[in-house]
C-alpha cells in the first residue's frame, strides 16, 4: 500500500516559550485536524534555557504528528526557521511562531489561498496589539523604508508568518547565505505571492525575545541583503561635505580677500570636523558591515548545529 504524502508541514521556532507552548499546541493542533488532511509540526527548539525541549519533548511523545529538531545552543530565530524548513516534508510549508501573536486560525485563511494556485500566502498586519508606541511607529517606518531601499519589492508590514509551496522552499534551500533575512529570501525569489490580512495579538505568556539590539542587527540584515544604497548613501553625504567645505572654503577667502571680515576663531573649524569625522565613521561602519558579512559567508560555517532530531524517518536522537 503506497503510503501517503505528507500535505502540511508546520514549523515552529522555539526560544524560552516554556509559558505557552502548551497552548500554542492545542490551538494548533485544533487548526490542523480541521484540514482533514495529512501534517505534521516540526518544533525547532534554538537553545531554549528553560523548560521548552522538556514540555516539548513531552508533546512529540503523545502525538505522532509532532516533530523535533534541537539546536546545540541558540542560533537565532531566523536559523531555526532554516533548520525546519529544510526538514519539512510536506507539499506546502507554514511558518508561525509560538508567542500567539500570530493567531493559528489564519493558517486556513492562508490553505484556501494557495490551494487557488497562489505560491506564497504571507500573513499582513492590519493591526498590532499589545505593543508600545515606540515599537509601532519604527516597525511601519522600518517596513517602509526597507521596500523604499530594496531592489525587490518587498511586502509591508508583513513577518515570517507564511505558507509557501514545496518548489519555494526547495529553492530557499539552495541560498546558502549565512545572515538570512528569510521573509526577504522568499521574495526574491519571486513565484506567485498573495497575503491574508490579520490583527497581531499580543503575547498570551512570557516577554519578547527581541531586544533592541536584536532589532536593530535584525533591521540592519534586512537592508544589507538586499540593497547597496546604505554604501552609496555614504558617498553622496561624503561628496556633499567635500563641495561645502570647498564653497565655505572660497567664501573664507573672498570675504578675507574683499572685505573687513575677520575669520572667527576654532569653533567652526571643531564643527566641521566633527561633523566629516561622523560621516565618515558612519560611512566605515556601513562598509564594516558589509565586509562583515562577506567574512561570514568566506568562513563557510553551518548556518545552524543540530544536537537532537525526535519523530523523523532517520532520528538519531542525541546527535553525536
Amino acid at each position: 500500500m503506497k503510503e501517503k504524502k505528507c500535505v502540511y508541514s508546520v514549523v515552529a521556532p522555539l526560544y524560552n516559550e516554556e509559558l505557552v507552548i502548551n497552548e500554542f499546541y492545542k490551538r494548533l493542533k485544533e487548526v490542523m485536524d480541521s484540514t482533514g488532511e495529512l501534517y505534521e509540526i516540526i518544533f525547532v527548539n534554538d537553545g531554549s534555557d528553560d523548560r521548552t525541549l522538556e514540555i516539548s519533548k513531552k508533546i512529540c511523545k503523545g502525538d505522532k504528528n509532532v516533530k523535533l529538531l534541537s539546536l546545540s545552543r541558540n542560533f537565532g530565530h531566523q536559523a531555526a526557521i532554516t533548520a525546519g524548513m529544510e526538514h519539512a516534508g510536506g507539499q506546502a510549508v507554514i511558518v508561525i511562531d509560538a508567542d500567539l501573536q500570530d493567531p493559528p486560525e489564519v493558517i486556513l485563511e492562508m490553505v484556501k489561498k494557495w490551494k487557488e494556485g497562489f505560491d506564497v500566502v504571507y500573513g499582513q498586519r492590519s493591526e498590532r496589539q499589545g505593543e508600545s508606541f515606540f515599537k509601532k511607529i519604527t516597525a511601519k517606518i522600518y517596513y517602509r523604508v526597507l521596500r523604499c531601499m530594496s531592489d525587490i519589492d518587498m511586502p509591508v508590514d508583513a513577518g515570517d508568518f507564511r505558507l509557501i509551496d514545496r518548489k519555494v522552499c526547495d529553492a530557499l534551500k539552495k541560498l546558502p547565505e549565512r545572515n538570512r533575512y528569510v521573509r526577504g529570501l522568499i521574495s526574491w525569489l519571486g513565484f506567485k505571492q498573495t497575503s491574508v490580512k490579520f490583527i497581531r495579538r499580543g503575547r498570551y505568556a512570557g516577554k519578547t525575545k527581541y531586544s533592541l539590539k536584536k532589532m536593530l542587527k535584525f533591521a540592519f540584515d534586512g537592508i544589507a541583503s538586499f540593497s547597496h544604497k546604505p554604501l552609496k548613501i555614504s558617498a553622496f553625504v561624503g561628496f556633499f561635505i567635500l563641495i561645502s567645505g570647498f564653497i565655505y572654503l572660497v567664501i573664507i577667502i573672498c570675504k578675507k580677500l574683499f572685505t573687513s571680515y575677520i575669520v572667527p576663531g576654532w569653533a567652526i573649524v571643531a564643527v566641521i570636523i566633527l561633523i566629516t569625522n561622523g560621516a565618515v565613521l558612519i560611512a566605515l561602519g556601513a562598509l564594516g558591515e558589509y565586509i562583515g558579512r562577506i567574512y561570514d559567508e568566506a568562513k563557510g560555517r553551518p548556518l545552524y548545529i543540530l544536537d537532537e532530531k525526535i519523530g523523523f524517518e532517520d532520528d538519531d536522537s542525541k546527535l553525536s
